[in-house]
């Protein structure tokens, strides 16, 4: 890539964070592109589409969930290893307004640019749960897709309400303590 087509990339991403952060994974992908001060060709050119623009923006963040689950899994105990993967997977999507609605389509759409990089964040978390449930810490009618869905609905209910994002932690733990024999 040429180093001014690298740049805009690079700043078209920067701005990308900010606008999401903003005004959800629904941001006008217009306001983006002018507050990149680019025009939409170079946008497209770089991001075809809305997935692709979030897979790059949101991608990155998923690998890393998904190395983190690893990590955990090599220095913790199950149950720990699970409870702080959940906690830091819901604090993390906390800035992006919309995420966990656009988690829950692209795992249904297998042709969606965030497709791989979400499923392998969720099969990490799947991972960890296997885990709590072999040592017997986790109920074995769990499995991962209803981690998946409960930990989406925390975030999802604290993006509604200041008041609610405030027990964002107390929410998670009610989950995961419900997840426990």
């Amino acid at each position: 890539m040429r180093a001014d087509a690298q740049r805009n990339r690079d700043r078209l991403l920067d701005v990308a964070k900010e606008v999401v952060e903003e005004h959800g994974t629904q941001a006008s992908l217009r306001d983006i592109a002018r507050r990149a001060e680019v025009g939409m060709g170079t946008l497209y050119r770089h991001f075809p589409t809305r997935d692709a623009l979030l897979e790059a923006l949101l991608g990155r963040r998923f690998d890393r969930l998904a190395e983190r689950a690893d990590a955990l899994a090599d220095s913790r105990e199950p149950a720990e290893a699970l409870r702080v993967w959940v906690g830091e997977f819901v604090a993390g999507g906390a800035p992006y307004r919309g995420i966990n609605a656009s988690m829950i389509a692209t795992l249904q759409d297998p042709t969606s640019a965030l497709h791989a990089s979400c499923a392998a964040m969720r099969n990490a978390g799947t991972r960890l749960l296997q885990r709590a449930q072999q040592a017997g810490d986790v109920r074995n009618d769990v499995d991962g897709l209803d981690l998946f869905a409960l930990i989406n609905a925390v975030g999802w209910i604290t993006e509604q309400a200041e008041s609610i994002a405030e027990r964002r932690a107390h929410l998670v733990s009610l989950v995961l303590d419900g997840l426990t024999h």
